[in-house]
This record gives C-alpha cells, sequence and structure tokens, in this order.
C-alpha cells in the first residue's frame, strides 16, 4: 500500500509540475511573443507585477520541488533497506540501484536550490537560463541511463518494462533541454518539455498500478507474497504468453497516456490563450480599412468613372 502511494504522490507532483511550466510556458509566449526566451524557473504567482504578496509566495514553485526531492530521497533509502529473498548475497541489486536512484535525486535537489539561490540572490550564485538547462539535461540523461540498467538487471519483465519506457521519456526530456540551452526561443521545444514532465507523472502512476495495485495487474501476472514490494522481481507473469500480453497492454497504455497528454496541450494552450486575450498577431501586415466616410467614397467614385470615360473614349 504505501508503495501505490508513493507511486499516486510522485505521479501528482510530476503532473502538477509539467502542467505549471506549461501554462506558464504558453502565457509568456502570448504576452511577450517578441522578448520570449524559454526559462525553467517560473515565479508564482505568474504576474508582470511585483507585490509584497507576489514576492512572498514567488518561489512556491521551488519549495514544492524541493519537498518533493525530499519525500523521494527518503523513500529510495528505506527501500534500500528491505531485504530481497530472491537474491543471496550482502549486497542485493536492489539496494545498489535503489542507492544510485537517491543520488541521483539529491543531484536533482542539489539543483533545485541552486536555482533557489540564483533568483533570489543573483549576486552570490548568477546561473544563466542556459547553463541551467544544460545541467537539467545531464541529470536527465543520469536518470535515463540509470533507468536502462535497472531494467537490464531486473528479474520480472514487467518491471523491465515499465524501467525502459521511463528511460525512454527521460532521454526524451533531456534531449528537449539541451535544444532549449542551445536554442532559448524555440516556443514548441519548451511546450514539449512541460508535456514530456506530464507524460512522466503519468507513467509513473501507470507503473505504479501494474506492479502492485491487484486490480491493474495484468492477467496472467501476480506479485510474490514473499518479497517487498518496490524491489525487483515483486511482480512476475508465469507463462510467456501472459508475459508478451503484459507488454503489449504496457505499449498500449503508454500511446493511451501521449494521447492524453496531447489533449492537455491542446486544452491548456486554448484555455491561457482566451485568458490573455487570444493569440498575438505576428508580422508586418496592416489592418485595412473597414468603414469609409462619405466624402472618401465620393471621391473613389469619381476616380472610378474619369477611368470608365477615357477608356470609352
Amino acid at each position: 500500500m504505501a508503495t501505490i502511494l508513493y507511486h499516486v504522490v510522485s505521479s501528482s507532483a510530476l503532473l502538477s509540475l509539467g502542467l505549471y511550466h506549461l501554462i506558464s510556458t504558453i502565457r509568456n509566449f502570448l504576452k511577450f511573443p517578441h522578448t520570449y526566451s524559454a526559462k525553467l524557473f517560473h515565479p508564482f504567482p505568474p504576474s508582470s507585477s511585483s507585490t509584497t504578496t507576489h514576492d512572498r509566495f514567488r518561489h512556491l514553485h521551488l519549495y514544492f520541488i524541493i519537498a518533493s526531492l525530499l519525500i523521494a530521497i527518503i523513500h529510495q533509502l528505506i527501500i534500500s533497506a528491505d531485504s530481497d529473498p530472491l537474491l543471496k548475497g550482502h549486497t542485493p541489486v536492489h539496494h545498489l540501484t535503489s542507492l544510485q536512484s537517491a543520488a541521483l535525486l539529491f543531484l536533482f535537489l542539489l539543483l533545485s536550490i541552486s536555482l533557489l539561490i540564483s533568483d533570489s540572490h543573483p549576486s552570490l550564485l548568477p546561473l544563466p537560463p542556459d547553463l541551467l538547462f544544460a545541467l537539467t539535461s545531464a541529470l536527465f540523461f543520469l536518470h535515463s541511463s540509470l533507468s536502462s540498467s535497472k531494467a537490464a538487471l531486473q528479474t520480472s519483465d514487467l518491471e523491465a518494462k515499465c524501467d525502459s519506457t521511463a528511460a525512454t521519456i527521460s532521454a526524451l526530456t533531456s534531449f528537449l533541454c539541451l535544444l532549449l540551452a542551445c536554442l532559448p526561443r524555440l516556443f514548441p521545444a519548451d511546450v514539449s518539455l512541460g508535456a514530456a514532465v506530464c507524460l512522466r507523472g503519468l507513467w509513473e502512476l501507470q507503473t505504479g498500478l501494474s506492479l502492485y495495485a491487484d486490480a491493474f495487474i495484468p492477467e496472467g501476472c501476480h506479485r510474490l507474497l514473499d518479497v517487498v514490494n518496490g524491489v525487483e522481481g515483486s511482480t512476475k507473469c508465469d507463462l510467456e504468453e501472459s508475459k508478451f500480453r503484459a507488454i503489449a497492454i504496457l505499449d498500449l497504455a503508454f500511446f493511451v497516456h501521449v494521447m492524453f497528454v496531447m489533449i492537455i496541450v491542446l486544452v491548456t494552450y486554448a484555455v491561457v490563450a482566451k485568458s490573455v486575450g487570444g493569440v498575438r498577431k505576428f508580422g508586418s501586415y496592416d489592418a485595412l480599412p473597414t468603414t469609409s466616410s462619405p466624402t472618401d467614397t465620393n471621391h473613389h467614385s469619381h476616380i472610378q468613372m474619369k477611368a470608365l470615360a477615357g477608356t470609352q473614349a
């Protein structure tokens, strides 16, 4: 039960983080199209005015991330202390992988604290946005590598599939951060970054349900009662046919989540565009006059009649 709860909390945190990034990015692009530039941190609430109340909650977003990372680090440390009956020896695989996850989460925590200090005291730690995106890209690349390693070491094919999909999403997120470090005005990449974080949150929920919730575990697969939840090998499929069917179900669930994220992006864009007064017009076209005075109408008619008379002559 605790493992499922952890996945639900992690999913909610990632989904809210990605949605907040989407809203802030689209709002900044629509309101300031000529000065738009991608940002890793968007102050809360997203308002151009600076008041005492707004300054008080400016870093609420970062505080939320730091608190979530601390909970995740504690969870990984607790999981690493659990014994695994399926593996013999003094250093089980899940012990080392959990410690690696905790170390990687600590690096994300260090980056979040650095971002908080950089925004609160720019003179103390002036970090440019491109450097922040580059560091974030490196951390997501490490997360992708770690998830791939966990998938290769898993004794359960179902858990290995979940880890490999998570590795793919992290690799995509790493690429988008690197792209924004080089091209900070690339709006589609910034929106895709928020969408990738939302997708990661949905997949975290799918992983928890497919591995640890009896009602959502694919048919032919089951949890091993003598194995601690959250370690490798705790959910397995008995037959090859059941394993292939479970993997196909996970692939289908992934595409459903992708479609759902696309709907989130479109709906968010429409709502934000309406709230800021619609999409700004880009380009150098001048609006055509829609009304004219009676004097102007007579003037144009007089010119047209003179041209017609000259043609008939």
